[in-house]
């Protein structure tokens, strides 16, 4: 198998290279029309450990992070801010943060900058957590239900939504990107979810678009197999770049089984 190919998405999307400038006009749109935000909220000392904070309108009921993807390489929390529509018309507060970027990270340590995110917004929000997250953003939330994080946090953790995850790191090994990630095999094995048995059991809704890479259909599935905590839903018609567009929408089925039990 050609692990470059098998993990390509935008050469296999109908206008993909287009989807990033259409992600941050959205996400701009966004914030210019909604006014309850705070933006650059610190977590470290890194201008990229800060996430945004979109509040709902009157108390929150709760706290809902998406963690971005771009295979641990790109983006940052202003490319996103659209995604918080969903749950904060919901009623919740939607916390967006950035994290440093391969290679002036190993994906070890973006696992600890998240995990210090999430700590921190929790300290600005009451209740619940749900976790959301993209791509490589689905690996590092998932990561987050796995003992060997220190997450002071997890007791108030009520799902986790890994979407179109990266669950087993073993096969980027294998391809072209390792010369940014640099990832070696005890690193590789350390950081893949679907290999940890030590966890933390919080109910896990693992979903990826039908219309995916067959790479990602098989992430999404081993990871949803190997944990008895996991449920998987396959969405029909949704590619990797689409497939998280119904986060802006707070009637969508996304949202609701993100938030479900709330």
């Amino acid at each position: 198998m050609n692990f470059d190919i098998a993990y390509a998405n935008a050469d296999f999307i109908p206008n993909g290279p287009d989807f990033p400038a259409k992600w941050q006009k959205m996400a701009g749109d966004f914030r210019r029309s909604h006014n309850n935000l705070r933006l650059d909220v610190p977590y470290g000392e890194d201008a990229a450990n800060a996430f945004d904070l979109v509040l709902p309108d009157g108390m929150a009921k709760g706290l809902v992070v998406f963690v971005h993807g771009g295979y641990w390489m790109a983006f940052g929390r202003r490319d996103w801010t659209h995604l918080a529509a969903g749950a904060a018309g919901q009623g919740y507060a939607v916390a967006l943060p950035s994290y440093p970027l391969a290679p002036s990270a190993r994906i070890s340590d973006i696992t600890r900058a998240v995990a210090k995110a999430i700590d921190t917004a929790a300290e600005q929000v009451d209740g619940p957590i749900y976790l959301a997250g993209h791509s490589a953003g689905g690996h590092l939330v998932a990561r987050m239900n796995c003992l060997d994080v220190d997450l002071a946090c997890r007791d108030r953790i009520a799902r986790i939504m890994p979407i179109s995850p990266l669950g087993n790191l073993r096969p980027l090994i294998q391809t072209a990107m390792n010369d940014t990630l640099n990832l070696d095999e005890a690193e590789a094995r350390a950081e893949s979810p679907t290999l940890i048995d030590q966890r933390a059991g919080i109910a896990t809704s693992v979903w990826v678009g039908a219309n995916e890479r067959p790479a990602f259909l098989d992430q999404a599935r081993d990871l949803a197999l190997s944990w008895p905590e996991a449920e998987l839903t396959i969405a029909p018609n949704r590619h990797h770049f689409d497939v998280i567009a119904p986060l802006a929408d707070p009637n969508s089925d996304m949202v609701a089984a993100l938030l479900a039990g709330a």
